[in-house]
């Protein structure tokens, strides 16, 4: 059964285009391992069982053997033995399995919304590693420009040809976005064109280099140490705190602590907005939330009716069979004291035919079960109808966010190539002039700075879509 739940997943929503494989792998893999999902399908498969414990009440046998003879006319009766079966109301059984069906469903919606939980928390996760990786990536490729800083600013120092240490600065501040574009067909945020812009604004700056002649400070490469010695120390702490979420990604998939884990680095969700109504709508038709409300009001309605049908009658047929043996004649006919003749009895066993019916007069009882059954149904209710406007309040925080990050992460990759333009002029400027070292050391922080929140934003858009996922259900 899970087997066929995890297909329909890799399945659903056409309006999402499929990650990449190993996401979708680790989704199955939790599905089908996860002790707590394992747990809550048994719970579904034993409320399955509740519909064939509903069957009629079992029969009565009373058998009951007279210690001395019964003496009657018919002769003297030894056993007697009585059957008897009750019948519910006409449609109670009907009903009451009904009833039992749809809680069952409802079970199972609820085993879906925890398996919905769990696969965001999977994916949650998986991006967290993913952003992890990545903030190491571009702390590396910032370290790597502190490092070619640190020996341009030592060949200034000494009065060597700046021109190679120039050319490596500009391959080291272009070198993220040169592989973004390559490892992946980007966001959707046209910015297609940037590689071909960075190679020629390079070409340009080391053509237009000589040899550097000025005097460099020794402070400006000891300061470059500093950030360097700090960003060493960052990236050992980050490799550290990838174990926790490690540890964490294994344990919701059901696997060893130190099972190894291999996810895509790259982020390359193409998505696009406009499918926002038709969502919505799907939303509150797949919830499983709303569906799980739906089915236990639906079991309140037959509950209500299972009291009316309590109310009614019960039926009993049964059978009596009394035994009898044969008994002799006794005493004379006719005789002085006729009180003392008894006839014989010829011991003919016999078989009585039995009806029995109870009498529900007090309504109170009963009553009561269909105003309880009545407000349940009422709360219900009132609770799907929360639901539904706190899911439209949710999807459409969730939207906000969504559009809101389209928008920031346009805006800092347009301020990330801007910003390696002026990090390349500002190192020409350096090693031919000897303009501000102050300068480049703010724009080298300003380019981390929004790299970062470039990635943070991507991942926090792949959060949201996650989120909308888990509100359509599974």
């Amino acid at each position: 059964m899970l087997k066929i739940i995890s297909i329909l997943f890799l399945l659903i929503s056409p309006i999402f285009q499929v990650k990449s494989q190993t996401i979708d792998q680790y989704l199955e893999i939790a599905s089908e391992n996860n002790p707590s999902l394992q747990a809550s399908f048994k719970g579904y498969q034993a409320s399955l069982e509740k519909s064939n414990q509903i069957t009629l009440e079992n029969p009565q046998l009373n058998i009951g053997i007279f210690t001395r003879p019964m003496e009657l006319l018919m002769g003297n009766q030894r056993a007697e033995a009585s059957v008897m079966q009750m019948f519910p109301w006409f449609g109670m059984l009907r009903t009451q399995k009904d009833e039992a069906t749809l809680m069952a469903e409802a079970k199972y919606e609820e085993f879906r919304q925890q398996r919905n939980v769990l696969l965001f928390q999977v994916k949650e996760t998986y991006f967290l590693l993913q952003q992890l990786q990545n903030t190491i990536d571009i702390t590396e490729s910032n370290l790597e420009i502190l490092q070619s800083l640190e020996e341009l600013a030592i060949i200034r120092y000494q009065g060597g040809n700046t021109s190679g240490a120039v050319s490596s600065v500009s391959s080291a501040v272009r070198r993220p976005s040169q592989e973004t574009q390559q490892n992946s067909s980007g966001d959707g945020m046209g910015m297609a064109s940037t590689g071909g812009s960075s190679g020629m604004n390079q070409s340009s700056t080391g053509s237009s280099m000589g040899s550097g002649t000025g005097s460099g400070k020794l402070t400006d490469v000891l300061r470059l140490q500093v950030q360097i010695k700090a960003m060493e120390s960052d990236l050992q702490q980050m490799e550290v705190d990838k174990r926790p979420l490690l540890v964490r990604f294994n344990q919701l998939l059901g696997r060893d602590k130190n099972e190894p884990i291999n996810f895509e680095i790259n982020i390359d969700t193409q998505k696009e907005l406009g499918w926002e109504i038709a969502l919505l709508e799907q939303i509150l038709a797949t919830n499983p939330m709303l569906l799980m409300l739906e089915k236990e009001g639906l079991a309140y309605q037959k509950q209500g009716e299972m009291a009316k049908l309590e109310g009614k009658p019960m039926f009993g047929l049964g059978l009596n069979y009394m035994m009898f043996s044969s008994r002799p004649e006794m005493g004379v006919p006719g005789g002085m004291n006729g009180m003392d003749y008894m006839p014989a009895g010829m011991g003919n066993n016999m078989v009585m035919p039995m009806a029995t019916i109870t009498l529900p007069i007090y309504r109170k009882k009963y009553k009561a079960m269909e105003t309880e059954s009545k407000l349940y149904w009422e709360a219900n209710e009132m609770q799907k109808e929360d639901l539904q406007r706190n899911l439209e309040t949710e999807f459409e925080s969730i939207l906000a966010s969504l559009k809101d990050a389209d928008r920031k992460i346009k805006l800092l990759e347009e301020q990330i190539e801007l910003m390696e333009k002026t990090m390349e002029l500002s190192v020409t400027s350096y090693a031919t002039e000897g303009s501000s070292f102050e300068e480049i050391l703010s724009i080298q922080r300003e380019l981390l700075e929004f790299r970062l929140n470039a990635l943070n934003t991507r991942i926090e858009r792949e959060i949201q879509y996650a989120r909308i996922e888990t509100l359509i259900g599974i």
